[in-house]
């Protein structure tokens, strides 16, 4: 019914935050987003709180979240999809706005990893007793992406080295650039060997291929894309909201892979671009963030979002394409690999970087010159089974 856009975004600095609590960090972000749209609390009219380790925050519910953020009588509901749960519970305030059930709402993620009584991801148990289990009964999270990795080396034609070397500069790229934000986790100086010869966790990905365990908290506010510059004079409009997944059929399909792609993101694209009505993505968008939760996840993104043709991502990258000064910067701020992946804020940490940088608002030295269309995109599970999450935001309706 109604197009909409963000007024307001907050985020907090990532990292291993232990003087800070879940309440810490969601009020700190909330009150950066207040104070960025120019509106009360009373003005938001509904709430999607992502989270997913409970034991710190709602349990099972958001209502903690509308008391001490003092949010009185509006709803409140909790957004959990894993990995693409900060992109869910965007998604569904965006719903609720261009519905028009709502006139302002809010999206807010959260995430306390050490708080809980183990760091990182949990083992997937009875959830992952799937498709995907059944084929690889006993595969970490980055043993599955391991598996990427070489199926998608075996499908391009990239000899062992010259697979590591590509995924070494996926993470080069993205390192550099954490070192230009100062609310990045991972603000380290490597050279790409030490990148390449970091310590093995799941062949071929190394220390630096993975991403890291880290805290925080990012929202935003949404309201009618006629109003926003009621509030603002640069709004950001979103131009899509795509969501796909997959029952893991993919091994059934004539043609499969083995895996060197992930299936639910190339579609939620095609999605993407309809509704957005973008036909050359490769020309029209301006910046990534993609979720790098391991450095293959971005390079098979690039073809999947039909930004780089099939088995052409490793020359793109190489000549420098998607660097902070390329033809189409990805993970100006450093990316998962230097915010570290706090599940349910994740999603909405992306959107924070595209939104500030369509407004020109970031460090001078991130800062892309004139960008007018941004993609987010989130993923959860793995290769074989997962959901795919795509936001495009512009700022020009």
């Amino acid at each position: 019914m109604y197009q909409v856009a963000i007024i307001g975004m907050g985020c907090t600095p990532f990292g291993v935050l232990r003087d800070k609590s879940g309440t810490d960090l969601v009020m700190e972000a909330f009150q950066e987003a207040l104070q960025d749209a120019g509106i009360q609390t009373q003005d938001i009219d509904a709430t999607w709180f992502s989270t997913r380790y409970k034991e710190n925050h709602a349990g099972k519910r958001g209502l903690p979240v509308d008391m001490f953020a003092k949010l009185s009588h509006g709803s409140v509901s909790q957004a959990e999809n894993f990995c693409t749960s900060g992109a869910d519970a965007f998604r569904s305030a965006c719903h609720a706005v261009a519905s028009g059930a709502c006139d302002i709402t809010l999206a807010l993620g959260v995430e306390k990893f050490m708080d809980v009584d183990y760091g990182g991801l949990s083992d997937f148990g009875a959830s992952w007793e799937t498709r995907a289990r059944i084929l690889f009964p006993d595969a970490t999270v980055p043993g599955q992406y391991a598996m990427m990795a070489t199926s998608y080396f075996a499908k391009s034609g990239l000899s062992p080295e010259e697979g590591k070397k590509a995924l070494a500069r996926v993470s080069f790229k993205s390192l550099r650039n954490g070192l230009l934000n100062p609310k990045a986790h991972i603000r380290r100086e490597v050279t790409m060997e030490e990148v390449i010869h970091a310590p093995i966790v799941a062949w071929p990905l190394g220390l630096f291929d993975c991403c890291g365990v880290s805290e925080g908290a990012a929202c935003a506010i949404i309201c009618r894309a006629a109003q926003a510059r009621d509030y603002r004079k640069d709004p950001v409009y979103v131009k899509a909201l795509q969501a796909v997944a997959t029952a893991g059929e993919e091994p059934e399909r004539p043609g499969w892979d083995g895996g060197a792609h992930v299936e639910t993101t190339y579609q939620a694209a095609i999605r993407a671009y309809r509704e957005a009505g973008i036909t050359k993505p490769r020309e029209e968008i301006n910046l990534l963030e993609l979720h790098d939760c391991f450095s293959i996840t971005e390079l098979c993104t690039y073809e999947d979002l039909q930004i780089s043709p099939r088995g052409r991502a490793v020359h793109d990258l190489e000549s420098g394409f998607y660097d902070l000064d390329g033809r189409i910067p990805c993970q100006s701020d450093g990316g998962i690999k230097c915010f570290g992946h706090p599940i349910g804020a994740s999603g909405l940490r992306m959107l924070y970087e595209i939104y500030r940088q369509l407004q020109g608002r970031v460090e001078t030295k991130r800062q892309i010159r004139n960008p007018r269309t941004g993609l987010a995109h989130s993923v959860e599970g793995a290769p074989l089974i997962s959901v795919a999450d795509i936001v495009i935001l512009g700022n020009r309706r």
